[in-house]
């Protein structure tokens, strides 16, 4: 979970841009998340999130490299009423576009979007395995929420795996 107060300012890397959804941008959203968030069709696309009363189109960010998306992230709401709590959704970035900070810039973007709504606060859920996008979570001011008996056991594994790799 975090507050949004005090965002850092939102950076996007040298020669990368950024811009919210467009029509038709299913495809491309579905091509980055095949590198790291399971199976996705643009007709998926439609079906699970940009058909949804929920999606707000302004708040689907995608970084992009020459004019095409390479990273995403959305602002998602559990409910289509929610305007108070939001939800960091669907994070990803191409491989050979991974470890320039684009996680973090996209995310940042979603951040931003969700305090300039008036939203209080975001959560997000994500695997245990995936270390560096915790560390990038982390970094940005997110704080562990323990809502089950293992989740102590399993930050501590989490955090002893950051500490390894931050060698």
């Amino acid at each position: 979970m975090r507050d949004l107060t005090r965002l850092p300012t939102l950076q996007i890397p040298d020669g990368y841009g950024i811009r919210t959804y467009r029509p038709g941008d299913e495809s491309a959203w579905a091509h980055i998340m095949n590198h790291g968030l399971g199976k996705w069709t643009a007709k998926k696309c439609r079906e699970s999130l940009t058909g949804k009363p929920q999606f707000l189109p302004d708040g689907l960010f995608f970084v992009t490299w020459d004019d095409k998306p390479v990273a995403s992230a959305c602002a998602w709401r559990e409910s289509p009423d929610e305007w108070e709590h939001g939800y960091l959704h669907m994070v990803c970035v191409l491989p050979e576009h991974r470890s320039k900070g684009l996680g973090i810039a996209v995310s940042l973007a979603v951040l931003h979007f969700f305090r300039a709504h008036g939203f209080r606060d975001v959560a997000l859920t994500t695997d245990d395995f995936r270390i560096p996008a915790i560390k990038a979570y982390l970094r940005l001011g997110f704080e562990p929420v323990m809502c089950d008996e293992t989740h102590p056991q399993r930050w501590e594994k989490v955090f002893s795996e950051i500490k390894q790799t931050n060698r």
